[in-house]
């Protein structure tokens, strides 16, 4: 980890959304690097940071672009988190979904064309862009078939950083991130880290829900795992500049399964173990939640070095330690 985080020593860091639950892990991991970190968020306070980094916060909205033109200025590295991550929110407001999704990466590299900065940018994508899978796993060959607003989105996104990219007005990759888990703020969408809500679930003593049989497979990235991901990309950005990768643990553990371990690990603390239920889903249900899924990482694992160090039980284990 030492050697990864040498990359950024010195550098000046924009992280949009930065109140967020991924930038708040990263900016953790990077608080002891001598370098300048930039927050940039909606909202007017955000926590502080212990740590040697300079840490300046910026008070703006990304859907304007006189906040990038502010922003960017003199930045090394962009590390684009924020968004609008509800999928039934996006299909409700396709047209306000567009403009918080897409409108703002635009605004980003537009400005970088225009101050000529030329800053790498890194773009948090999701799994679900590639719709329904066709196979199992999943890698970055899969064809991208979106079936939600979001997703859709997401992958506009995703084209025009690679616009951008190809027009060398800067260089970057977007990481398409399975069910990401662990410490850290909590979502402020019910539909979004959802392993999350049934770890604060049961150590409430509160059974677990399960809509229909739950057999569906998903794959559980651990959150430190996922930055981890996005500081190995940096340093290795020659190797993967212009594309596309899968992050994800590459193993597979259907929804059922992953509640019966959260029920399990939380009753080593609680010593009553909490039920898991199963409940007819509500109606109608998306689509996208039909879906399996595990992650192929063998493409990120070569380009760059990074694996994933925690399996679904460690990083169980972990969050319930933290939320006690």
């Amino acid at each position: 980890m030492k050697q990864v985080l040498s990359h950024f020593i010195e550098k000046r860091i924009l992280i949009s959304g930065a109140g967020g639950y991924i930038a708040t892990n990263l900016i953790d991991l990077l608080k002891n690097v001598p370098c300048k970190i930039i927050r940039l968020s909606r909202r007017h306070e955000l926590p502080p940071v212990n740590g040697i980094a300079d840490i300046v916060d910026i008070n703006g909205n990304v859907l304007e672009k006189e906040t990038w033109d502010e922003a960017l200025d003199g930045v090394d590295i962009v590390y684009h988190f924020a968004a609008q991550t509800s999928v039934p929110e996006a299909d409700k407001n396709p047209l306000v979904d567009l403009e918080i999704n897409v409108v703002p990466i635009l605004h980003l590299l537009e400005t970088s064309r225009q101050i000529a900065s030329h800053p790498t940018v890194l773009f948090s994508s999701s799994v679900t862009v590639s719709g329904l899978p066709t196979r199992i796993p999943v890698d970055e060959t899969h064809s991208d078939n979106p079936i939600t607003t979001y997703d859709l989105h997401k992958l506009m996104a995703e084209q025009y950083l690679k616009h951008y990219i190809n027009q060398k007005i800067v260089r970057g990759a977007a990481l398409r991130l399975a069910n990401v888990y662990g410490p850290g703020p909590k979502s402020s969408r019910s539909d979004r880290g959802i392993l999350n809500q049934m770890v604060r679930n049961a150590l409430d003593g509160k059974s677990l829900t399960v809509y229909g049989r739950g057999d569906q497979l998903r794959d559980y990235i651990y959150v430190e795992d996922v930055v981890r991901a996005f500081l190995t990309a940096y340093g290795n950005i020659d190797k993967i500049n212009g594309k596309h990768f899968i992050i994800g643990s590459g193993r597979g553990y259907t929804i059922t399964q992953a509640l019966n371990l959260v029920a399990d690990r939380v009753a080593l603390k609680k010593v009553r173990r909490v039920e898991v239920t199963h409940i007819d889903p509500p109606s109608p249900q998306p689509l996208i939640e039909s879906r399996n899924f595990v992650a192929d990482i063998s493409r990120f694992q070569r380009a760059t070095g990074w694996e994933p160090r925690y399996a679904l039980m460690q990083g169980i284990d972990k969050t319930i330690e933290v939320s006690l």
